[in-house]
């Protein structure tokens, strides 16, 4: 059995697009170089896409943030930077029109790992939301979140996203792979 990393919608719109926020910036090289270790170990990389379309506006989401962000075929559905480019075509990638996804769960209720790390943005929207559902699909495998990178527009409520994880048994590591503590 082999350990999983997921990168969660590090896109163009969350880091310089529509929705990008300095912290985002921060996260690219740090990011890039987990896909790189986990590429070299045989490891799986899989990433989520946040993908809307033209219809973005009359969605729920989109009543509640009205920034038209991820369209698909736009420049800001794309992966940034060197986080795109440490993607391989191997590596699978799961769209997604709302915070978690479901194919991303069924996948993960069928595949088991050893462990599965998370890192990419928003910490607590997109990268929590699928956390709880890897947590769901694979209660007996290990879960970690790293700290060093994922992060939120909101100081607190990225604080408060990592607290709720811990609390489900989820294991916030810092940028190196070690426990926080």
């Amino acid at each position: 059995m082999n350990k999983c990393l997921i990168v969660v919608d590090y896109q163009k719109d969350f880091v310089t697009g529509a929705l990008g926020f300095e912290a985002a910036k921060t996260l690219d090289d740090g990011i890039a170089a987990r896909i790189w270790e986990y590429h070299g170990n045989g490891d799986t990389v899989l990433f989520t896409l946040d993908t809307h379309d033209a219809n973005y506006p009359t969605t729920y989401e989109g009543l509640h943030l009205p920034i038209p962000h991820c369209i698909k075929g736009t420049e800001g559905h794309t992966l940034f930077g060197k986080t795109g480019k440490a993607k391989k075509d191997s590596d699978l990638v799961f769209e997604k029109g709302t915070f978690g996804s479901e194919k991303l769960f069924a996948y993960l209720k069928n595949t088991p790992f050893e462990s599965i790390e998370f890192c990419g943005v928003v910490s607590d929207i997109c990268v929590i939301s699928n956390v709880v559902l890897a947590r769901t699909a694979q209660p007996e495998t290990e879960v970690l979140v790293n700290s060093a990178l994922i992060a939120s527009n909101n100081a607190d409520h990225h604080q408060a996203a990592l607290t709720v994880m811990e609390s489900l048994q989820v294991h916030v590591i810092n940028g190196k792979g070690e426990k926080n503590g």
